[in-house]
């Protein structure tokens, strides 16, 4: 069992791949070679600073974060995803991700929206322990299709006027998969602290198998040992009743309110570099000032040294 905590997400990262690395012992399941660590309590103490960014390590797809965000919490399993992150289609069954999150937190069954079931519950009884948010189905997942969640399901505790998040995780890949996923939980953590009216307590991660693939091991172990911390990111607020306006806006490609207008920028920017106007694409982040906009510059980067 491994603890860890940081303010920001670089700290966090960082510190959780050197405990993987000290601490794990190497498994192959699937006949894939991971080092791995049973048991692991990760806490970000400041969930808005929630982007990891460790140039030239670690960069992230600024854009695929913003783009999956949107997603799961617009309740979404649409194909465009695979827009942002074209990988995500090997996982695919029909061309549709059956472990897709969204559907799952908005709509588990007809007019169940888990979201809403959380925000509704907390606002009746602060002090309830009943907000929390399911996942993991074994009626959907034991037929074994290509893509069964990773996540277990969402915990939200209010406490002296605190707003503590806990996320369960059966397996996580620490290298690719951790950076995305606390963007993604950390916004839902941040909004629902909003709706609730609170401030923005602690987020934890528990996670039962954290791992390191064999892969991705020299890299993790060229990570600077005190990195600097991630930037935060402006908070992010928006009513209730105008949040699917908004994520459907975001969707369509109009341009939202700040600060919600730099995911929409993000997302549109990587639409053009797909598209082959590199110069352009660079050209719409380029000025940005904001946290989103300098990690797709960074990743733009990534993708040139790659080229050449």
């Amino acid at each position: 069992m491994i603890h860890v905590s940081a303010g920001s997400t670089n700290d966090l990262f960082t510190a959780a791949c050197a405990a993987v690395l000290a601490e794990g012992r190497t498994v192959k399941p699937r006949g894939m070679a991971t080092t791995e660590v049973i048991g692991a309590h990760l806490t970000l103490t400041d969930p808005r600073r929630r982007m990891v960014s460790l140039p030239p390590v670690r960069v992230l797809n600024a854009a695929f974060a913003a783009a999956e965000a949107v997603w799961i919490l617009s309740g979404s399993d649409e194909p465009w995803i695979y827009t942002y992150n074209q990988r995500m289609a090997r996982y695919a069954d029909g061309g549709v991700l059956r472990g897709a999150y969204g559907p799952r937190l908005r709509a588990w069954r007809p007019g169940h929206d888990q979201l809403d079931h959380v925000r509704r519950t907390l606002l009746a009884d602060p002090d309830s322990r009943r907000a929390l948010i399911q996942l993991y189905d074994p009626d959907r997942d034991i037929p074994h299709h290509s893509d069964v969640p990773c996540t277990l399901g969402y915990r939200f505790y209010l406490r002296d006027g605190r707003l503590e998040m806990h996320t369960t995780m059966r397996s996580q890949d620490l290298w690719l998969g951790f950076c995305y996923d606390l963007f993604t939980a950390t916004i839902l953590h941040e909004l629902m602290a909003h709706w609730l009216g609170a401030e923005l307590g602690a987020y934890h991660h528990h996670v039962d198998s954290l791992h390191l693939y064999e892969e991705n091991i020299p890299d993790a172990k060229a990570l600077a040992t005190v990195p600097e911390p991630s930037r935060a990111m402006d908070p992010l607020t928006v009513p209730w009743d105008g949040f699917d306006l908004l994520m459907s806006q975001i969707v369509s490609g109009d341009r939202p309110a700040a600060p919600w207008d730099e995911f929409a920028e993000v997302m549109r920017s990587y639409r053009v570099w797909k598209s082959g106007d590199r110069a352009d694409a660079r050209g719409m982040v380029a000025y940005s000032g904001g946290v989103l906009g300098a990690g797709l510059n960074n990743w733009y980067s990534t993708l040139d040294g790659r080229a050449a």
